[in-house]
């Protein structure tokens, strides 16, 4: 140690353990909703795909190569999954007796357009989200609608290649336009699309989701160029996003009062070891995860972290894109459940197809045999409550403290044809999840951070991409063979938890002494 005091690297190890510190307290903190503001929403999310189960009925047609409606590693498939196409109001209900403000749902494209814009509106589908959207209003819980949640009609997949085209961006605004004047009336919270970094990642990356699309070392497929494909796809995303704000900042939103946002997948990282080159890694991984998407929408370019090692690969924006970028957005939506390590392969060697795609980073869970926190049955799922303060306040940063909304954020459980009832509902661990997430997201709210809202991923058990039923988020037990809808000790948990006053519940007298206080993050 340095006579003048501590060297950067005792600082470092300083800052982190009062971090740890701080969350640590943070997590034993009896949390209730009267710690957050008044107009905070508190809701649950789940996706078209996910639960709605009708594969065929009211005229839908059959999803991107079949995406979804295949058979996965436990023989389900998404043909019933919790049939809450028929079961909605049961549903409704759920969320009702938990007390939740708010609902975000999909709308699922080929349900409302089964020929994307070459074919007819389809009545049945505008209708069946009417319904439930009249009836979620009816029970003072506000709709917060995402338009893409990784689905789309097959006929634009077989027409043009959907997102390697720029057609689908004529497309998407088509079928945005559809769903603002058929539901905006109701609908004031928008969001266009949900978690595009994984749905390109997986889908022309390393595809393992539909359409499948990759080459070596990303993946073996039998069509694709991970080198190239994903940045056009992105591209074609972005400007999906640009079309569809355009359209509703013109033709809607000053007469139906809503807002209008994207939905990221966001983990926190941090570096593995206490070297420059890690840490600067760390910063990398979050740029191409993240400001890959948003720094276009909110500055009017890719960030210079993928332009310094992309060059001529990043497509260039035209003065038309530029114009529609304008427009940037009302929220950023976050989709937060873990943390990960992250190691520099830019400098430090790693085996052929480890890192991240371009980023030259490479994530694990594992520091000097320890795990970054309690792991959980989802690989790379990790307990690490801290990371959602952090995730946060990066946005919160980057983005000059736009409106943010917690979209996602939950606990997987293990489920297979062994599981007992009994122990998947009561899911102790998942209860103190929430509470340990929902204090180091308060922590960041107090040092400044615009959040607005929190969605508990899921409302109920549903099929969970390629995992089939083999994991559970909800916050109310499926059975798959009746439908019968449980509570879940931690659906009882989150009712007592919105319905809670101060007087009843309190934070600990330690975290209310750091109240004012900033815990810095180690970048």
């Amino acid at each position: 140690m340095s006579k003048k005091g501590l060297t950067p690297y005792y600082y470092c190890l300083l800052l982190i353990f009062l971090r740890d510190l701080l969350a640590a307290v943070a997590s034993s903190s009896d949390i209730n909703r009267s710690h957050f503001p008044e107009d905070f929403l508190f809701g649950t999310s789940t996706s078209s795909v996910q639960i709605e189960g009708a594969y065929l009925e009211g005229n839908k047609k059959v999803l991107p190569t079949g995406i979804f409606s295949l058979t996965f590693q436990d023989g389900g498939n998404t043909d019933v999954a919790a049939d809450h196409y028929h079961r909605y109001m049961e549903d409704i209900e759920l969320m009702h007796s938990m007390g939740v403000n708010s609902y975000r749902f999909s709308i699922a494209w080929s349900r409302i357009l089964p020929g994307g814009r070459f074919g007819e509106v389809n009545q049945a589908g505008i209708d069946f989200y009417n319904n439930l959207i009249n009836e979620l209003l009816k029970r003072g819980i506000q709709p917060f609608v995402t338009l893409n949640h990784f689905d789309i009609p097959q006929e634009l997949e077989d027409r043009y290649g959907a997102w390697l085209s720029p057609q689908i961006q004529e497309d998407f605004g088509y079928f945005a336009e559809v769903c603002f004047k058929a539901f905006g009336d109701r609908v004031k919270y928008w969001c266009t699309f949900n978690e595009p970094n994984l749905m390109i990642k997986y889908g022309y990356l390393t595809g393992i989701f539909p359409p499948g699309r990759c080459s070596p070392p990303s993946g073996n497929c039998s069509a694709g160029d991970s080198a190239i494909e994903p940045y056009i796809a992105a591209h074609n995303v972005i400007l999906s996003h640009a079309t569809a704000t355009d359209i509703y900042r013109k033709n809607y939103q000053a007469n139906q009062g809503g807002s209008i946002g994207i939905v990221m997948s966001a983990y926190w990282y941090e570096p593995l070891r206490n070297i420059p080159a890690d840490i600067s890694a760390a910063e990398r991984l979050l740029a191409f995860e993240n400001a890959w998407y948003l720094d276009p929408i909110m500055f009017g370019d890719y960030p210079p972290e993928m332009r310094q090692i992309l060059g001529s690969r990043l497509p260039i924006f035209s003065e038309e894109d530029r114009r529609k970028l304008g427009n940037k957005l009302d929220f950023i939506g976050i989709n937060h459940y873990t943390t990960l390590y992250v190691q520099d392969c830019m400098f430090f060697p790693c085996k052929p197809g480890d890192s991240e795609g371009d980023t030259f980073a490479l994530t694990t869970g594992e520091r000097d045999g320890r795990l970054i926190g309690t792991p959980t049955p989802m690989p790379m799922l990790y307990v690490v409550p801290h990371g959602m303060q952090h995730i946060v306040q990066y946005f919160q940063k980057r983005y000059n403290n736009t409106v943010m909304y917690i979209t996602e954020n939950g606990y997987p459980q293990e489920s297979s044809n062994l599981s007992e009832k009994k122990d998947l509902v009561n899911d102790k661990e998942r209860v103190e999840y929430l509470k340990n997430y929902l204090a180091s997201l308060n922590i960041a709210i107090r040092n400044g951070a615009n959040v607005k809202g929190y969605f508990v991923w899921s409302l109920i058990d549903n099929f969970e991409w390629l995992f089939g039923y083999t994991l559970r988020f909800g916050l109310h037990y499926v059975d798959f063979n009746t439908l019968e809808r449980t509570p879940k000790l931690s659906a009882l948990w989150y009712k007592e938890f919105l319905n809670a006053t101060p007087s009843t519940l309190r934070l600990n007298k330690e975290t209310d002494h750091f109240k004012s206080r900033r815990i810095l993050s180690p970048f």
